[in-house]
């Protein structure tokens, strides 16, 4: 059994049905990343839920996630997880990889087909940034009523501040199907906040190995949490260690 956030739909399902292995697949919402807290109770119900239904072991399509993995706990069965931090490094097959990109442009907006095409748990469609520009003018009429036009004005250059901070937009190809008008988006969207635009092949490396089994023998890429036993951090690019009880 997977348990992903699916920000990694397409790619596992296409690695599911040329993986050796009998792979189950459950998604769980991409929003749960922005309340590490509440993503880590319910990955912990998905992951009882297992229990007795004859799976060898859970497989996390996660990585640390803001420490939303953090003290969760295997059963009866064992826990595999990624040693990274997040999905990016997942999508780029790599922690290095992302460690050489992020060196090179700190300011980088990642962006995939399946973050697209998914949407929060208010089914709002995100595109590019956090906040986007039709949020932003509902939202500026609400406070205008609430606070006045000079306070809602600073409210909402208060919430439009993200898009300062990044230099670069980086689409990540997966090469699991031709990626339609999301990338000519992408680039229209840089263009008008004066960003780099840039298309970087992903790498599926790491879910590959994930969902064949590499884990039974790679221990630098992953980590198995025995029943009884929950999952720690170790800060350092170990990311995770195992700890009993």
């Amino acid at each position: 059994m997977c348990i992903s956030c699916e920000v990694f739909a397409r790619p596992l399902y296409s690695l599911a049905a040329t993986s050796p292995n009998v792979i189950d697949i459950q998604l769980m919402q991409r929003s749960l990343h922005d309340e590490p807290n509440k993503m880590r109770p319910k990955l912990q119900k998905k992951i009882d839920l297992m229990e007795d239904r004859g799976y060898e072991a859970v497989l996390l399509g996660y990585g640390l996630c803001g420490n939303g993995t953090l003290g969760l706990q295997a059963r009866e069965v064992p826990i595999v997880i990624p040693r990274v931090h997040d999905c990016i490094a997942m999508l780029l097959g790599d922690a290095k990889r992302y460690a050489d990109e992020f060196e090179k442009t700190p300011g980088t907006y990642w962006f995939t087909q399946d973050f697209a095409e998914r949407s929060d748990e208010e089914g709002k469609f995100r595109t590019l940034g956090p906040i986007p520009d039709e949020a932003l003018a509902k939202q500026y009429e609400v406070f205008v009523t609430q606070y006045g036009k000079d306070n809602a004005e600073y409210l909402i250059e208060t919430l439009g501040s993200w898009q300062r901070r990044y230099k670069r937009a980086a689409f990540l190809d997966m090469g699991v199907l031709e990626p339609d008008g999301y990338k000519t988006k992408l680039e229209a969207d840089s263009e008008r906040f004066d960003w780099a635009y840039e298309t970087i092949n992903g790498d599926l490396k790491i879910l590959r190995g994930l969902l064949n089994g590499d884990w039974t023998k790679d221990n630098k890429n992953y980590i198995v949490i025995p029943p009884g036993s929950t999952v720690d951090i170790t800060y350092d690019k170990h990311v995770f260690r195992c700890t009993p009880g």
